[in-house]
């Protein structure tokens, strides 16, 4: 009988290059485990919408890998409202030259961060923080990435503001932030997503000494 883990491994398979991304067999089973992870606490923690395997494939963890083009060779990001841990996590599993400290501000999803950290093997390079990021000092980072921060349109001329100056921020969403990034007259790059025509990786380098 075919389970829910090795449809995930199949479609991931199938669908990576479609997203330009390389995943070797051992790639394929960390990713496995963490999708294993997230489906055993989604029912009490809500960290993501429930799907099937093959849309967890597309819509979080292909998606979240579109980042790793941009990131360099032994970076330090901050991953802001991190949730499921989305988009750092299957960026961590791939890229082990990665360090990063993840923030977020529910501290039952801390925990369940802290846990999927440890059992995939990946707390010597990262962090969790239980906080709200505005609440915070910035953080010496060379990227900053999100993907669901709540009220993110909203929040997002806090985030710029917060954020080091010579930061790269990498932002997931839709056509609203992109309208926000425009108001702040922020310089970016919209790189769309497959198989989708309304999520985009926004690529924001912010200038020294510009707050937005």
């Amino acid at each position: 009988m075919t389970t829910t883990a090795d449809e995930f491994a199949h479609e991931l398979a199938a669908h990576a290059s479609r997203y330009d991304v390389q995943l070797p067999p051992a790639s394929i089973a960390r990713l496995t485990s963490y999708f294993q992870l997230v489906s055993a606490w989604n029912a009490r923690l809500h960290l993501v919408a429930p799907c099937a395997p093959a849309e967890f494939v597309t819509r979080h963890v292909l998606e979240s890998l579109a980042a790793l083009r941009f990131l360099s060779t032994g970076a330090h990001v901050v991953d802001v409202g991190s949730g499921a841990g989305l988009p750092i996590i299957p960026c961590l599993i791939v890229r082990a030259d990665l360090r990063a400290t993840l923030i977020e501000a529910a501290t039952k999803k801390a925990v369940f961060l802290r846990e999927a950290l440890s059992r995939l093997e990946l707390r010597a390079q990262t962090q969790v923080r239980a906080e709200r990021f505005e609440q915070m000092n910035a953080l010496a980072a060379d990227f900053i990435t999100c993907r669901a921060l709540e009220r993110f349109t909203e929040m997002l001329p806090r985030l710029v503001a917060w954020s080091p100056p010579k930061a790269t921020l990498l932002l997931f969403s839709g056509p609203a932030l992109r309208e926000k990034i425009e108001q702040l007259a922020l310089a970016y790059d919209a790189v769309q997503l497959p198989e989708t025509e309304r999520r985009f990786l926004f690529v924001i380098k912010r200038e020294p000494n510009k707050t937005g």
